[in-house]
């Protein structure tokens, strides 16, 4: 199975790999119905990258709208759809587009399982509002007998000596040994420019991201499905864990890039961060950089403890004859 591994721009069943340079829909008319087990996209915002055309907000919808009909007339009855959006802005207001999404899926007869909230540390610092770190990825299944697999993706627990303390299994361990359900909060790095996986296009998924969908919603053979393919994140995630991979994608410069990365994956010279590497800690590596410059050598050694502070706010009190004796 997968033995070929070349990429090819025509999408055929008996291929492993497509890459095709140009819209989405015109490939999605050549792929049969029911022949996809995971659809997973990161589409354009409609917030004016340089990669995408902006639009009003009903033609943007309907745009999507008609690429999200395709793709649930190709996926699998046992397949998944996840659809990874923010917010579109509007003069300054935001609208979160899975809301805005959402009804075109449902509409469609398709059922929500779950809405992940992909939090990351980096990004914009907003100073007329709070600064965005959470994406979504709106989860939909076309059926009720969906593709799921939990063990791949079950992350370390977080006390795995807990035993039961009563009933019939008193003193056995109660965590599951092969680790716990992730949950719908995944604390994933985005790629920023100090990230392995960097390349020029500004708004890139990890493939960390992707890995975790395609290992738990596919199975080794199936088919994964990216319409607007960026840099080829997704098909390098699914052809890493023995599936195929396809996407679209109109950019040359982005199409190029991905036939870089994807020939990289193929080699074993692809650069990307781990699964399961723990989330980088600045105090704990000891980065000088935690210092604040603007500080005093005194603050920067101790912060005075609350208990302190309570005593001194207690005595205080005690001075002043508005504080009854008996709350003391």
């Amino acid at each position: 199975m997968l033995e070929k591994r070349k990429i090819s721009n025509k999408f055929s069943l008996s291929e492993d790999i497509v890459l095709y340079p140009c819209d989405c829909l015109k490939l999605l008319e050549t792929i049969p119905a029911n022949s996809l087990k995971l659809v997973v996209t990161s589409p354009p915002y409609n917030i004016g990258k340089e990669y995408e055309k902006r639009l009003k907000l009903e033609s943007y919808i309907e745009q999507q709208s008609a690429v999200i009909h395709e793709c649930v007339r190709c996926l699998s009855p046992h397949g998944s759809i996840c659809w990874q959006v923010g917010n579109y802005v509007d003069n300054g207001a935001i609208i979160p587009l899975d809301t805005i999404l959402y009804p075109i899926f449902s509409g469609l007869g398709l059922k929500m399982r779950n809405r992940i909230i992909w939090h990351f540390e980096h990004g914009l610092h907003c100073t007329q509002r709070f600064s965005g770190r959470y994406e979504t990825i709106i989860w939909f299944t076309k059926s009720d007998k969906y593709t799921f697999n939990l063990d791949p993706i079950r992350v370390p627990q977080k006390y795995p000596g807990k035993k039961y303390f009563k009933g019939p299994k008193a003193g056995q361990y109660s965590c599951n040994p092969l680790g716990k359900n992730p949950g719908d909060l995944w604390v994933i790095p985005n790629v920023k420019n100090n990230h392995v996986e960097k390349t020029d296009h500004p708004c890139q998924f990890p493939v960390e991201l992707i890995e975790r969908l395609v290992l738990s919603m596919t199975d080794e053979g199936d088919w994964v499905f990216d319409p607007f393919l960026g840099t080829g994140t997704s098909i390098i995630a699914a052809i890493r864990h023995k599936r195929r991979g396809a996407g679209a994608e109109m950019s040359s410069k982005y199409i190029d890039l991905a036939k870089h990365r994807i020939g990289q994956e193929l080699n074993g010279t692809l650069k990307t961060r781990p699964m399961d590497k723990p989330i980088y800690d600045p105090v704990e590596a000891g980065n000088s950089l935690i210092k604040a410059p603007w500080s005093k050598k005194s603050e920067n050694k101790s912060i005075q403890p609350i208990a302190t502070l309570r005593l001194i706010s207690t005595l205080a009190c005690r001075k002043s004859r508005f504080w009854p004796s008996k709350y003391l």
